[in-house]
């Protein structure tokens, strides 16, 4: 599969690289890396990342704005995206070849060439993986690369944390941290909090719910953003704060945007991706997401975790 998408790269010459809307730093992370690695590899194709910016990231990486003819005979990559509806820029289907890398369950195996390894702790993972088996074929890894690619790992790891992060894991970060980034300024714009965020992480520990077997619950609709002035980005920031409480299973956000409610699942044990798929959505066993489009349908979702954590 590596080969396949190797000998792509190179037989393109415009190669457009998306990711799925919402994006974290690991969409990010192996979106940007990606292009920055096939940019010092082959400076001479024209590389393009693009999708909605999300403002809190953009100290990672600032997007391309492209034209609809770009994409005539481009090779489309779609990152870290594993349902073809969450691809951000619905675009992408308009490409001559199209590739998809990823690390979520393959339960939409779209693509002409579709890479996706579960084991993996992150599509930043599985890049300098690709950039490891390809390096003695013409890829070569750059300073910014690799700054992307650890920014990718770090998010979708928890800071090493979580249980998918693995001895690979380690000895990967361990090979990027050898470049030429600033760690210490990149922990700071991942994890630095505004003043009202920092306070509304106090409202979370003070007001979420706990039910039965384990599972708790908080609901931040628009009237409590508002309050403290954090966006529904933001505000997905603090999902996994619940994990340091003792006790719980298995938890659950319920985050309101514009035209729809965000649920984020989190998990220390129970599988918990296919209450997501339930409810529009889908994800990793012990972390997910999905979306509701009224508050009557929180207590069908909190009750459907609490029956997984019997």
């Amino acid at each position: 599969m590596k080969q396949q998408i190797l000998d792509a790269i190179k037989a393109f010459d415009t190669i457009i690289i998306h990711r799925h809307v919402r994006p974290d730093p690991d969409a990010y992370g192996s979106q940007g890396g990606l292009a920055e690695i096939i940019k010092a590899s082959f400076p001479e194709k024209n590389v393009y990342t693009v999708g909605k910016e999300e403002i809190s990231l953009n100290f990672l990486r600032r997007l391309d704005e492209i034209e609809d003819s770009t994409y005539k005979d481009a090779l489309v990559i779609v990152c870290d995206t594993a349902n073809q509806e969450r691809v951000c820029d619905q675009r992408y289907q308009t490409g001559k070849m199209l590739i998809k890398i990823d690390h979520h369950p393959n339960d939409d195996a779209y693509g002409d060439i579709s890479w996706v390894e579960t084991t993996a702790s992150s599509t930043s993972e599985l890049i300098y993986e690709f950039y490891l088996f390809g390096k003695d074929q013409g890829l070569k890894m750059s300073d910014e690369a690799a700054r992307l690619l650890y920014a990718g790992i770090v998010g979708d790891t928890g800071r090493f944390l979580y249980p998918s992060t693995s001895e690979k894991t380690f000895h990967y970060a361990g090979e990027l941290i050898k470049y030429s980034f600033s760690r210490t300024e990149m922990y700071d714009q991942m994890y630095e909090l505004d003043p009202p965020i920092v306070k509304l992480s106090g409202f979370v520990f003070q007001n979420f719910n706990v039910h039965e077997n384990g599972v708790a619950s908080m609901m931040l609709n628009k009237e409590i953003l508002d309050q403290f002035q954090a966006t529904p980005a933001q505000a997905s920031l603090l999902v996994s704060s619940l994990g340091s409480v003792k006790g719980l299973k298995a938890w659950v956000f319920f985050i309101e945007e514009s035209d729809q409610i965000r649920v984020r699942l989190r998990s220390k044990g129970p599988v918990i991706n296919g209450i997501a798929k339930k409810y529009n959505g889908g994800g990793h066993p012990l972390a997910s997401g999905a979306t509701i489009y009224h508050w009557d349908e929180v207590s069908t979702v909190i009750k459907d975790l609490e029956e997984v954590c019997k």
